[in-house]
């Protein structure tokens, strides 16, 4: 079965690719770099609690 990357649009197959459902180790890794950026955070109209504290001071 073939996929497109999440990443980088690119098509790969699903069977014996150890990085999927990307293409190769690379796009793992920016996608991974992309959740720890928050880039993938949900919009929200809430303030966090440390942004409140950091505003407080």
């Amino acid at each position: 079965m073939e996929i497109s990357c999440p990443v980088c649009k690119k098509i790969a197959q699903w069977k014996d690719n150890v990085s999927r459902p990307f293409c190769s180790e690379r796009c793992k890794l920016t996608d991974l770099g992309r959740w720890a950026e928050g880039a993938y955070a949900l919009p929200t109209d809430e303030i966090i609690e440390e942004e409140q504290a950091e505003n407080e001071n």
